[in-house]
């Protein structure tokens, strides 16, 4: 996973979105990281293919695109929930900083269409996921979604 993310991962994360090889497309992240600071993004994008097509919609404007061609009132339902199930993942008893936002950890608009994409990939309801994938012809069905809800820590 370290080759994946570029770096030695921070917490604790598990696999949710193969490809059908069994190559990891997503992972679900722990929401607070082993030194204690909270992660706002549960889901995140490490399938470089993926990841590297994404990164040229945003270069190309993607964020603004996605931004003006979804319902805000949607948008807005999306990230309460994202930040629902990833709240519903800490410790309610755990000292000291929560983390907070929605998608990417944003609380409102478009931030990140990678943190988008991977929520949306794992089963997330997100419209920009959605918007995502079909801007990149990124068919859902074709990879093996894990179930999601268990990298928690408290």
């Amino acid at each position: 996973m370290a080759r994946l993310l570029g770096r030695e991962p921070e917490a604790g994360f598990r696999v949710v979105v193969r490809r059908p090889d069994g190559a990891p497309v997503v992972i679900e992240n722990a929401p607070v990281l082993d030194d204690g600071r909270p992660m706002p993004t549960r889901f995140w994008l490490v399938d470089p293919q993926l990841r590297d097509a994404v990164s040229r919609l945003e270069a190309a404007g993607g964020v603004k695109e996605a931004g003006v061609a979804v319902d805000p009132g949607e948008l807005a339902r999306a990230h309460a929930r994202y930040a629902a199930e990833r709240d519903a993942a800490v410790d309610p008893s755990r000292p000291g900083p929560r983390p907070s936002g929605g998608v990417g950890g944003t609380r409102t608009g478009v931030k990140c269409l990678h943190a988008h994409l991977a929520w949306y990939l794992a089963g997330g309801d997100d419209p920009v996921g959605r918007w995502t994938a079909d801007r990149l012809g990124v068919e859902p069905a074709s990879l093996v979604v894990e179930a999601t809800g268990r990298a928690n820590q408290g």
